[in-house]
């Protein structure tokens, strides 16, 4: 009786490891998803800046600092990425887009870093 007992705990234990282990993964990669989105609009930001349309550099920025800090994920590399965009915001709505393009260049940086 013992046995069975200790090998439907065992068989239960296995199960549920089956079962968490990618209930996890599938949180950490929807954490990710939201850095990679961070990414792009960063690299989009970026690339309107350069074109000097500072207006489209705030709206991806703001994008990529909303995906950024949806991540969840403890990293200097992430909160340095948030600093960025922030500024980033801030100087575009200021029109100065070279400014802006600086911090968006720094956050695809640090946010490409982001594990």
């Amino acid at each position: 009786m013992m046995i069975t007992i200790r090998r439907s705990a065992l068989v239960f234990a296995a199960v549920s490891a089956f079962i968490a282990g990618p209930m996890m993964a599938g949180l950490a990669l929807a954490d990710n998803k939201h850095v990679a989105e961070a990414v792009e609009h960063a690299k989009e930001a970026a690339a309107h800046g350069k074109q000097g349309h500072a207006d489209a550099l705030v709206k991806h920025a703001e994008g990529a600092l909303h995906h950024a800090e949806a991540a969840g994920v403890k990293n200097p590399h992430l909160d340095e990425g948030i600093k960025h965009l922030k500024e980033a915001v801030e100087h575009g709505k200021a029109g100065h887009a070279d400014v802006a393009t600086q911090h968006a260049e720094g956050a695809v940086t640090h946010l490409s870093e982001v594990k």
